[in-house]
């Protein structure tokens, strides 16, 4: 069943990647460039984003995991490639040529699951960008997802609102920036956004504000898996505080390793069931 109305119902279904060739290439966010020297460390990502698998496992979600090719080393990120709204799953068209052919790895599986999808074609839009709030859609425009891209997602989506909101340049996706766990409460870091944008979410939503030193370690990029339970960095203690603060459940995972490359939980999964 494909099927998600919102970020934080019940997950049921998720597809991942393992990290076997992770490794930062060219730079692309400030993370990745903090962390160029050292780059990542395969033997203690893979165990951690293992532990993350087992953790969803332990929830009763299905996992799939895709295949990994050692041409593409950021596959972990399964969340750009697509996105789920409604009962469809959209594959992406992706900003970035390097990361096009982890579309076909991602169609290969689906194909092999029976599981129906349908392609975006308008260069580009990636699902980091994309935030699923019932009526709404909120849209990141970013160097990843163009506006010509957001208005062809309306057109798929005639019974939703489709709210573009623009970013600041250095942040690559919405979800780094802003990000629901139930249907009022979400943590957002204002300074990416215009003055105006960050109060229109403020206005809609009971929003966490997520400081400079946690959005570095990608405070709002938790990952909810239903019934107020969330997954999050130790590291981000103010944000996991006040998260419990206001009756969610924080499920600590150890995530170091992968978010030096400039993602976390929720870049790490693409849901494809929630209810």
């Amino acid at each position: 069943m494909i099927y998600q109305q919102n970020e934080y119902d019940s997950l049921k279904k998720v597809i991942v990647c393992p990290p076997t060739y992770m490794e930062i290439k060219k730079v692309i966010n400030e993370t990745q460039k903090f962390y160029e020297n050292d780059n990542i460390d395969i033997k203690i990502a893979t165990k951690q984003h293992q532990h993350f698998v087992d953790t969803l496992k332990k929830h009763e979600v299905e996992v799939i995991e895709l295949f990994t090719d050692p041409k593409l080393n950021e596959q972990v990120f399964t969340r750009d490639i697509g996105f789920t709204i409604g009962d469809t799953l959209y594959t992406a068209e992706m900003g970035r040529n390097i990361r096009k052919p982890e579309i076909d790895v991602l169609t290969q599986v689906l194909d092999q699951q029976a599981i129906t999808y349908q392609a975006l074609k308008t260069r580009s839009i990636e699902g980091g960008d994309v935030i699923v709030a019932e009526d709404k859609v909120w849209v990141g425009n970013s160097q990843r997802t163009t506006s010509r891209a957001i208005s062809a997602l309306q057109q798929h989506l005639p019974n939703k609102d489709v709210v573009e909101v623009p970013i600041r340049e250095d942040i690559l996706h919405l979800d780094c920036a802003f990000n629901l766990v139930s249907d009022e409460v979400g943590l957002i870091y204002s300074p990416a956004f215009k003055k105006e944008d960050a109060e229109k979410l403020h206005e809609r939503y009971d929003l966490i504000e997520v400081a400079d030193r946690e959005q570095f370690t990608l405070g709002t990029n938790v990952f909810s898996i239903g019934d107020k339970k969330v997954i999050s960095l130790p590291e981000n203690k103010k944000t996991n505080r006040h998260l419990s603060q206001k009756g969610f459940k924080v499920i600590e995972v150890e995530f170091s390793e992968i978010i030096k490359s400039g993602g976390s939980f929720r870049c790490c999964t693409l849901p494809i069931e929630r209810n």
